[in-house]
């Protein structure tokens, strides 16, 4: 009887383990599938890269691609990646972003968009448009989102005037955004390998700031001058003139070298004519 007792135990012992191994071969570590869940359940979402202001036009630094958690997604939050981060370049960003914040599909207004050259100028400023060469340019190597002085150089058609005072240049606009070139408006983008020269530029301006543009275009020739990324003291705009004798001290009147002669020769009473020699 005992020896029958045994065998069922055994027989039991038997069972359940077989039993076991079979569930757990079936059922992985609750822990382990719980994390893999995760990491699928996971979505890729376009955030800032840095801090951004309102009005920016994005560039490939500007942004990237981070996986976050279903409910950390923001509702339209943009979603994808390298693809879609190459079709935000150069698009305009409606509002401020903190850095990693999420950027959502209302943020975010196209080049090819209607309106968005009034969108990318700030409240109260308008658009004018330079035309420039390879030199006045910067030889090509001005961009969208750069800064620039606008210089005025003008030749003075006056023969009655000396030399030195026949060619002028002067400052006329400090610290102007450009917004274009030619028709890219991408910003921070470097002029492509190959491409022709820009022929026009496209400038950020107030509106007395366009009056002084358009008449300055009328005078002489306009130049444009990339400054620093940081700030530095502007020369007060109409007060300074450099003229060509500032520039070339040859082309002020030449003084007599020596001692001066004069003879004076009088023919008649009171009528005398003076030779300097």
């Amino acid at each position: 009887m005992m020896y029958r007792i045994g065998l069922f135990v055994v027989m039991a012992l038997g069972l359940f383990g077989f039993g076991t191994v079979a569930w757990v071969s079936v059922h992985p570590h609750t822990q382990g599938g719980g994390q893999a869940e995760a990491a699928l359940e996971q979505v890729a979402v376009i955030v800032a890269a840095h801090p951004l202001r309102a009005g920016t036009l994005l560039k490939l630094d500007d942004v990237s691609v981070v996986k976050l958690a279903p409910n950390a997604v923001p509702d339209n939050a943009m979603r994808g990646g390298d693809a879609t981060l190459a079709e935000l370049k150069g698009s305009m960003l409606r509002r401020a972003l903190h850095d990693r914040e999420p950027l959502l599909d209302a943020d975010i207004l196209h080049a090819t968009d209607r309106g968005f050259l009034a969108a990318v100028l700030a409240p109260g400023m308008r658009a004018i448009t330079v035309a420039v060469d390879s030199v006045t340019g910067a030889a090509g190597l001005i961009s969208p989102g750069d800064h620039v002085d606008v210089l005025l150089i003008q030749t003075i058609d006056d023969a009655t005037r000396p030399a030195g005072q026949r060619v002028a240049a002067q400052t006329v606009l400090n610290d102007i955004r450009v917004i274009a070139i030619d028709q890219r408006m991408v910003e921070g983008e470097g002029p492509e390998s190959g491409s022709k020269p820009a022929t026009t530029v496209t400038l950020e301006v107030a509106s007395e700031q366009a009056e002084r543009v358009v008449v300055a275009g009328k005078i002489g020739r306009l130049s444009l001058v990339v400054r620093s990324a940081e700030a530095g003291a502007d020369v007060a705009i109409g007060q300074h003139v450099t003229w060509a004798s500032d520039v070339s001290p040859a082309l002020l009147s030449p003084t007599p070298s020596g001692p001066s002669h004069v003879v004076r020769v009088y023919r008649g009473s009171g009528d005398a004519k003076e030779f300097h020699f």
